[in-house]
Protein backbone atom coordinates (compact mmCIF):
# COMPACT_ATOMS: atom_id res chain seq x y z
CA UNK A 1 0.00 0.00 0.00
CA UNK A 2 1.34 3.46 -0.81
CA UNK A 3 2.23 5.14 2.48
CA UNK A 4 2.86 8.77 3.39
CA UNK A 5 6.06 9.21 1.28
CA UNK A 6 4.46 7.79 -1.87
CA UNK A 7 1.26 9.80 -1.47
CA UNK A 8 3.21 12.99 -0.69
CA UNK A 9 5.33 12.43 -3.81
CA UNK A 10 2.17 12.23 -5.94
CA UNK A 11 0.66 15.25 -4.14
CA UNK A 12 3.65 17.43 -4.96
CA UNK A 13 3.56 16.34 -8.58
CA UNK A 14 -0.18 17.01 -8.83
CA UNK A 15 0.38 20.45 -7.37
CA UNK A 16 2.80 21.21 -10.20
CA UNK A 17 0.86 19.48 -12.98
CA UNK A 18 -2.86 20.00 -12.48
CA UNK A 19 -3.48 23.01 -10.23
CA UNK A 20 -5.15 25.70 -12.35
CA UNK A 21 -6.55 23.21 -14.84
CA UNK A 22 -10.26 22.93 -15.53
CA UNK A 23 -11.95 19.53 -15.79
CA UNK A 24 -13.63 19.04 -19.16
CA UNK A 25 -14.99 15.53 -18.73
CA UNK A 26 -14.94 12.52 -16.42
CA UNK A 27 -15.29 8.94 -17.60
CA UNK A 28 -15.99 6.24 -15.00
CA UNK A 29 -15.10 2.79 -16.27
CA UNK A 30 -15.06 0.92 -12.97
CA UNK A 31 -17.99 1.51 -10.64
CA UNK A 32 -16.24 -0.25 -7.73
CA UNK A 33 -13.83 2.69 -7.62
CA UNK A 34 -16.74 5.15 -7.24
CA UNK A 35 -18.82 3.56 -4.52
CA UNK A 36 -19.82 6.33 -2.09
CA UNK A 37 -21.86 8.10 -4.74
CA UNK A 38 -23.12 7.37 -8.21
CA UNK A 39 -20.75 7.82 -11.16
CA UNK A 40 -23.21 10.41 -12.49
CA UNK A 41 -22.90 12.50 -9.31
CA UNK A 42 -19.10 12.30 -9.43
CA UNK A 43 -19.16 13.46 -13.05
CA UNK A 44 -21.64 16.26 -12.36
CA UNK A 45 -19.62 17.69 -9.47
CA UNK A 46 -16.27 17.47 -11.25
CA UNK A 47 -17.01 18.52 -14.82
CA UNK A 48 -16.47 22.25 -15.30
CA UNK A 49 -14.64 22.66 -11.98
CA UNK A 50 -11.15 24.15 -11.80
CA UNK A 51 -8.49 22.59 -9.53
CA UNK A 52 -7.18 25.17 -7.05
CA UNK A 53 -4.94 23.08 -4.80
CA UNK A 54 -3.91 19.61 -3.65
CA UNK A 55 -3.56 18.65 0.01
CA UNK A 56 -2.85 15.39 1.80
CA UNK A 57 -4.20 13.91 5.01
CA UNK A 58 -2.28 10.82 5.96
CA UNK A 59 -2.62 8.52 2.95
CA UNK A 60 -5.52 10.48 1.41
CA UNK A 61 -5.25 13.08 -1.37
CA UNK A 62 -7.63 16.04 -1.27
CA UNK A 63 -8.00 17.88 -4.58
CA UNK A 64 -9.49 21.32 -3.98
CA UNK A 65 -12.01 22.67 -6.52
CA UNK A 66 -13.24 26.20 -7.17
CA UNK A 67 -16.79 24.98 -6.53
CA UNK A 68 -16.11 24.47 -2.82
CA UNK A 69 -15.93 20.69 -3.25
CA UNK A 70 -13.04 18.32 -2.61
CA UNK A 71 -12.16 15.32 -4.74
CA UNK A 72 -10.90 12.74 -2.24
CA UNK A 73 -8.58 10.03 -3.58
CA UNK A 74 -7.41 7.01 -1.61
CA UNK A 75 -4.92 4.79 -3.45
CA UNK A 76 -5.14 1.94 -0.92
CA UNK A 77 -3.31 -1.24 -2.03
CA UNK A 78 -2.54 -0.69 -5.70
CA UNK A 79 -4.05 2.60 -6.84
CA UNK A 80 -2.06 4.84 -9.19
CA UNK A 81 -2.62 8.33 -10.54
CA UNK A 82 -0.95 8.71 -13.93
CA UNK A 83 -0.77 11.72 -16.26
CA UNK A 84 -1.52 10.83 -19.87
CA UNK A 85 -2.28 12.30 -23.26
CA UNK A 86 -5.61 11.60 -24.97
CA UNK A 87 -3.78 9.59 -27.63
CA UNK A 88 -2.06 7.28 -25.10
CA UNK A 89 -3.16 3.69 -24.74
CA UNK A 90 -5.46 3.21 -21.76
CA UNK A 91 -4.45 0.49 -19.30
CA UNK A 92 -7.06 -2.24 -18.78
CA UNK A 93 -7.05 -1.41 -15.05
CA UNK A 94 -7.95 2.26 -15.62
CA UNK A 95 -11.20 2.96 -13.77
CA UNK A 96 -11.53 6.75 -14.02
CA UNK A 97 -10.30 9.15 -16.71
CA UNK A 98 -10.31 12.90 -16.03
CA UNK A 99 -9.78 15.05 -19.13
CA UNK A 100 -8.75 18.71 -18.85
CA UNK A 101 -9.91 21.54 -21.10
CA UNK A 102 -6.27 22.57 -21.65
CA UNK A 103 -5.43 19.09 -22.88
CA UNK A 104 -4.08 16.03 -21.14
CA UNK A 105 -5.69 13.53 -18.82
CA UNK A 106 -5.38 12.04 -15.36
CA UNK A 107 -5.95 8.28 -15.12
CA UNK A 108 -6.85 6.43 -11.92
CA UNK A 109 -5.42 2.94 -12.37
CA UNK A 110 -6.05 0.22 -9.79
CA UNK A 111 -5.50 -3.49 -10.55
CA UNK A 112 -6.91 -4.65 -7.20
CA UNK A 113 -9.81 -2.13 -7.12
CA UNK A 114 -9.53 -1.31 -3.40
CA UNK A 115 -8.86 2.39 -4.05
CA UNK A 116 -11.62 4.95 -4.40
CA UNK A 117 -12.58 8.44 -5.50
CA UNK A 118 -15.44 10.54 -4.15
CA UNK A 119 -16.48 14.19 -4.02
CA UNK A 120 -17.58 15.96 -0.84
CA UNK A 121 -18.26 19.56 0.12
CA UNK A 122 -15.15 20.98 1.82
CA UNK A 123 -17.17 22.21 4.79
CA UNK A 124 -18.81 18.82 5.29
CA UNK A 125 -15.83 16.51 4.92
CA UNK A 126 -15.62 15.57 8.60
CA UNK A 127 -19.26 14.46 8.58
CA UNK A 128 -19.24 12.75 5.18
CA UNK A 129 -15.78 11.18 5.51
CA UNK A 130 -15.37 10.61 9.27
CA UNK A 131 -12.27 8.46 8.76
CA UNK A 132 -10.41 11.63 7.77
CA UNK A 133 -11.47 13.45 10.93
CA UNK A 134 -10.15 10.55 13.02
CA UNK A 135 -6.60 10.74 11.66
CA UNK A 136 -3.83 11.56 14.11
CA UNK A 137 -0.81 13.85 13.80
CA UNK A 138 0.78 14.03 10.36
CA UNK A 139 4.54 13.72 10.95
CA UNK A 140 5.37 15.67 7.77
CA UNK A 141 2.62 18.28 7.46
CA UNK A 142 2.26 19.02 11.18
CA UNK A 143 5.69 19.74 12.70
CA UNK A 144 5.71 18.66 16.32
CA UNK A 145 8.26 18.90 19.09
CA UNK A 146 9.77 15.76 20.55
CA UNK A 147 7.99 16.58 23.82
CA UNK A 148 4.59 16.50 22.06
CA UNK A 149 5.59 13.23 20.43
CA UNK A 150 6.63 11.88 23.85
CA UNK A 151 3.28 12.81 25.40
CA UNK A 152 1.35 10.99 22.68
CA UNK A 153 3.67 7.97 22.91
CA UNK A 154 3.49 7.65 26.70
CA UNK A 155 -0.28 8.16 26.78
CA UNK A 156 -0.79 4.97 24.76
CA UNK A 157 0.85 1.87 26.28
CA UNK A 158 1.25 -0.49 23.33
CA UNK A 159 3.93 -2.13 21.22
CA UNK A 160 6.01 0.26 19.16
CA UNK A 161 5.04 -0.98 15.72
CA UNK A 162 1.37 -0.90 16.66
CA UNK A 163 1.84 2.70 17.83
CA UNK A 164 3.58 3.81 14.64
CA UNK A 165 0.94 2.26 12.37
CA UNK A 166 -2.11 3.40 14.35
CA UNK A 167 -3.60 6.01 11.99
CA UNK A 168 -5.53 7.66 14.82
CA UNK A 169 -2.21 8.53 16.50
CA UNK A 170 0.21 9.11 13.61
CA UNK A 171 -1.25 9.45 10.13
CA UNK A 172 0.42 7.93 7.09
CA UNK A 173 2.92 5.39 8.43
CA UNK A 174 2.42 1.79 7.32
CA UNK A 175 4.32 -1.48 7.37
CA UNK A 176 7.37 -0.46 5.32
CA UNK A 177 8.21 2.77 7.09
CA UNK A 178 7.43 1.48 10.58
CA UNK A 179 10.17 -1.14 10.10
CA UNK A 180 12.60 1.39 8.67
CA UNK A 181 11.89 3.92 11.44
CA UNK A 182 12.38 1.34 14.19
CA UNK A 183 15.67 0.21 12.67
CA UNK A 184 16.87 3.82 12.47
CA UNK A 185 15.93 4.28 16.12
CA UNK A 186 17.55 0.99 17.19
CA UNK A 187 14.33 -0.27 18.76
CA UNK A 188 12.50 -3.58 18.43
CA UNK A 189 9.00 -3.68 16.99
CA UNK A 190 7.63 -5.34 20.17
CA UNK A 191 9.03 -2.91 22.76
CA UNK A 192 6.31 -1.23 24.78
CA UNK A 193 5.87 2.51 24.36
CA UNK A 194 5.99 3.06 28.12
CA UNK A 195 9.32 1.21 28.43
CA UNK A 196 11.36 3.80 26.50
CA UNK A 197 13.89 6.06 28.14
CA UNK A 198 13.98 9.78 27.34
CA UNK A 199 16.95 9.18 25.03
CA UNK A 200 15.12 6.37 23.20
CA UNK A 201 12.06 8.58 22.70
CA UNK A 202 14.28 11.27 21.18
CA UNK A 203 15.84 8.68 18.85
CA UNK A 204 12.44 7.41 17.76
CA UNK A 205 11.12 10.92 17.17
CA UNK A 206 14.16 11.81 15.05
CA UNK A 207 13.84 8.52 13.12
CA UNK A 208 10.18 9.20 12.28
CA UNK A 209 10.89 12.64 10.86
CA UNK A 210 14.17 11.83 9.08
CA UNK A 211 13.04 8.51 7.56
CA UNK A 212 9.85 9.95 6.08
CA UNK A 213 11.58 13.02 4.63
CA UNK A 214 14.36 10.88 3.18
CA UNK A 215 11.82 8.55 1.57
CA UNK A 216 10.01 11.51 0.01
CA UNK A 217 13.33 12.77 -1.35
CA UNK A 218 13.73 9.47 -3.23
CA UNK A 219 10.13 9.43 -4.48
CA UNK A 220 8.93 6.68 -2.15
CA UNK A 221 9.37 2.91 -2.39
CA UNK A 222 8.39 0.59 -5.25
CA UNK A 223 8.51 -3.10 -4.35
CA UNK A 224 8.80 -6.15 -6.61
CA UNK A 225 5.10 -6.00 -7.57
CA UNK A 226 5.73 -2.51 -9.02
CA UNK A 227 2.25 -1.43 -7.96
CA UNK A 228 3.42 2.02 -6.89
CA UNK A 229 4.53 4.49 -9.56
CA UNK A 230 4.49 8.27 -9.49
CA UNK A 231 2.39 10.61 -11.61
CA UNK A 232 4.66 10.04 -14.61
CA UNK A 233 4.71 6.25 -14.29
CA UNK A 234 8.15 6.13 -12.68
CA UNK A 235 8.96 3.83 -9.75
CA UNK A 236 10.27 5.19 -6.46
CA UNK A 237 13.92 4.74 -5.49
CA UNK A 238 13.85 4.52 -1.70
CA UNK A 239 13.66 0.72 -1.75
CA UNK A 240 17.33 0.80 -2.74
CA UNK A 241 18.01 2.44 0.63
CA UNK A 242 15.92 0.13 2.83
CA UNK A 243 17.91 -1.12 5.79
CA UNK A 244 15.63 -3.98 6.85
CA UNK A 245 12.33 -4.07 4.95
CA UNK A 246 12.21 -7.02 2.53
CA UNK A 247 15.88 -7.84 3.26
CA UNK A 248 15.42 -11.14 5.14
CA UNK A 249 18.69 -13.16 5.41
CA UNK A 250 20.76 -10.29 4.01
CA UNK A 251 23.47 -8.76 6.24
CA UNK A 252 22.39 -5.90 8.47
CA UNK A 253 23.71 -2.67 7.03
CA UNK A 254 24.67 -1.38 10.47
CA UNK A 255 26.45 -4.24 12.23
CA UNK A 256 27.42 -5.92 8.91
CA UNK A 257 27.52 -9.42 10.38
CA UNK A 258 24.00 -10.41 11.45
CA UNK A 259 21.24 -11.27 8.99
CA UNK A 260 18.00 -9.31 8.87
CA UNK A 261 15.23 -11.32 10.54
CA UNK A 262 11.61 -11.64 9.50
CA UNK A 263 8.62 -12.34 11.72
CA UNK A 264 4.87 -11.75 11.79
CA UNK A 265 3.34 -8.91 13.78
CA UNK A 266 -0.37 -8.18 13.64
CA UNK A 267 -0.55 -10.39 10.57
CA UNK A 268 2.06 -8.39 8.64
CA UNK A 269 5.66 -9.24 7.75
CA UNK A 270 8.07 -7.43 10.06
CA UNK A 271 11.81 -7.04 9.43
CA UNK A 272 14.46 -6.16 12.01
CA UNK A 273 18.00 -6.79 13.20
CA UNK A 274 18.11 -8.91 16.31
CA UNK A 275 21.35 -7.26 17.47
CA UNK A 276 21.03 -3.59 16.49
CA UNK A 277 17.45 -3.24 17.73
CA UNK A 278 16.78 -3.68 21.44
Amino acid sequence: MPELPEVETVRRQLEREVVGRRIKSVEVRGTRTVRRQSPEELQRRLEGARITGVERRGKYLLVELDTGDLLVIHLRMSGQLVRAAAKDEVSKHTHVIITFTQGGQLHFVDPRTFGELFVVAADAIDEQAPELAQLGIDPVDEPMSWTTFARVLQAHPMKLKAFLTDQSLLAGIGNIYADEILFAAGLRYDRMTDSLSSQEIRRLYRAVVETLHEAIRYGGSTLADEQYVDLHGRPGQFQEHHHVYNREHQPCRRCRRNPVLKTKFQGRATYYCGVCQV
